[in-house]
């Protein structure tokens, strides 16, 4: 088995830690096979809609927390390629148990993992490392009237992010508190 599964306290979220292969050539690192069971229990039958990149060079840059709404909700698998990142899942579905509850893994490619996030769970990172690379695979297309989230800085949820936060896009500042989302 190439893969390990980690079960976070929010249904669905899921961390990936995978197996590096290395020799004197370099690294391998399976980024996701379908067969195998870690990522067919974490990402189930769905396709693949689209595969995203994102590199981010300034330490403290907050992006997102991001989702699209229903019914153009998608799942993604985050996987950090250059760099660390501090990446977020927050539960905004409504009628889950962790309703508005947070998690956070560290990703980097020295940690071989990724982080799972399901339909109706918002996503967000904040950079550790100057020129941080994302690599993104979506189980939906991008619809721009479905985009929606919540404000980083939400009370409510009250992230612990590592570093104070940066380089905000307008956008990500005017996205609505959790009682307004």
């Amino acid at each position: 088995m190439d893969a390990e599964l980690i079960h976070t306290p929010i249904a669905g979220v899921v961390e990936l830690r995978s197996k590096t292969f290395r020799d004197h050539r370099g690294a391998f690192l399976n980024a996701m096979r379908r067969q195998e069971p870690a990522f067919l229990e974490a990402w189930g039958d769905r396709c693949i809609a689209q595969v995203n990149l994102s590199r981010t060079e300034l330490v403290g840059s907050v992006r997102g927390l991001h989702l699209q709404s229903a019914p153009h909700s998608e799942a993604k698998l985050v996987r950090c390629l250059g760099g660390r990142v501090w990446d977020v899942a927050v539960d905004l579905r409504p009628n889950s148990p962790t309703h508005g509850q947070w998690h956070a893994v560290e990703l980097s490619p020295a940690g071989a993992n990724a982080l799972m996030i399901p339909e109706g769970c918002a996503h967000g990172f904040q950079v550790l490392e100057p020129g941080s690379e994302l690599l993104y695979l979506h189980s939906g297309s991008w619809v721009p009237e479905a985009e929606s989230g919540v404000r980083f800085s939400d009370p409510q949820l009250e992230i612990a992010w590592p570093l104070p936060p940066l380089g905000l896009s307008e956008r990500d500042l005017a996205l609505p508190l959790l009682e307004s989302a």
